[in-house]
């Protein structure tokens, strides 16, 4: 682990509004709320013989409305609901919660009988194995962790490097200051892919641009995915160093970021989903540049219709750039019209997928 008092290495500060649930999901104390969908929940109506009452859902740190990472799961939950015509409980988390609490919350789903059961985040992972060694019979998965291993949990993981290695090649040609910015939300080997990728993908283009780097709280707990407030301070002391192309993986801390470098107008890059497409980044999206992909839906699609098929995942599971389950999104025109940086990315990603360039994770 890198050391914290290196000040040039990283600063820190000690996944905007969270949707509001509506119904309760236990009386047990855990400060649980829940987005029940009654639709189809017998499963009767999917035509696969499909019997569980639907598809359950525990949301990350920072909860639905982060148009970022847990905004990808629910995209993905939404599609498998309506596509499948099966029922769907999406939980908020709660501020504090112990594993303990990630228990209390499959578990409940588990007893009402949602199947697959899908945890957003390698936080969840402790939760997941306790639970489906109890539930052998539901599909659990897990985003962003491999190490729960089980007949019935599907590790759902990514090759987050590889997109941000792209956002790297992007940041490095676009920028003009030959200075460029990452901020990652919480200093934990995960987010470390995403900096090495970015990292290597601007040293590609230019091993002497200059990258500054932050990562805004030591443990989750902290806030690092789920504070604007301090992915907007951290954005403004890398533009004040001279940064002009930020790209952050922090979850919702990173509207923040974004909103920032906005502001000053200068490039931002966001990350998981399109957020270039964010309706409550609408103000800002001028300056979004683009956003490295991970297909967090497509995965939770997956999975609900690996159950809903009866042949459900097990096991790991990676998406990557050749899979397409990563990558990165060119939505915003004024990028579009940047060729010598869309030929610069597209060949990056030519030259991964060929195994010409194998990213690094650390």
């Amino acid at each position: 682990m890198r050391r914290i008092s290196r000040v040039s290495r990283r600063t820190r500060l000690s996944q905007a509004a969270v949707a509001v649930a509506v119904v309760v999901l236990t009386a047990a104390g855990c400060g649980d709320t829940s987005n029940e969908s009654s639709d189809g929940d017998s499963g009767s109506d999917s035509g696969s013989g499909y019997q569980g009452k639907g598809i359950g859902l525990a949301y990350d740190i920072g909860g639905k409305g982060d148009q970022s990472f847990n905004d990808a799961a629910y995209a993905g939950f939404e599609k498998a609901r309506k596509e499948f015509k099966i029922g769907g409980n999406d939980i908020e988390p709660s501020d504090g919660e112990s594993d303990a609490d990630k228990v209390q919350r499959l578990t409940q789903m588990a007893k009402a009988g949602y199947n697959p059961i899908v945890g957003v985040g390698f936080i969840y992972a402790p939760a997941v194995k306790e639970v489906a060694a109890k539930y052998p019979k539901i599909t659990f998965a897990v985003i962003d962790d491999a190490q729960v291993q089980a007949k019935n949990v599907a590790d759902m993981v990514f090759a987050e490097e590889q997109a941000s290695y792209l956002a790297g090649v992007a940041a490095a040609k676009a920028s003009k200051k030959d200075h460029v910015g990452f901020i990652g939300g919480v200093d934990i080997p995960l987010i470390h892919k995403f900096e090495a990728g970015f990292v290597q993908g601007v040293e590609s283009v230019d091993p002497k641009i200059k990258i500054e780097k932050r990562y805004l709280t030591e443990k989750p707990e902290d806030g690092g995915f789920a504070n604007p407030s301090m992915g907007k301070e951290a954005a403004s002391g890398q533009i004040e160093s001279g940064a002009d192309v930020i790209y952050h993986a922090a979850g919702l801390s990173g509207q923040g970021v974004i909103q920032e470098a906005a502001s000053e107008k200068v490039w931002a890059i966001g990350v998981d989903s399109d957020q270039y497409k964010q309706k409550p980044l609408a103000a800002s999206k001028d300056w979004i540049l683009g956003s490295a992909l991970k297909d967090v839906g497509g995965a939770v699609y997956e999975v609900a219709k690996s159950v809903v098929d009866g042949k459900p995942l097990s096991g790991e599971h990676r998406g990557d750039l050749k899979s397409g389950g990563v990558g990165f999104a060119d939505s915003n025109p004024k990028y579009q019209a940047m060729t010598d940086v869309v030929e610069a990315v597209a060949k990056a990603k030519e030259d991964i997928v060929s195994g010409k360039v194998t990213v690094k994770t650390e």
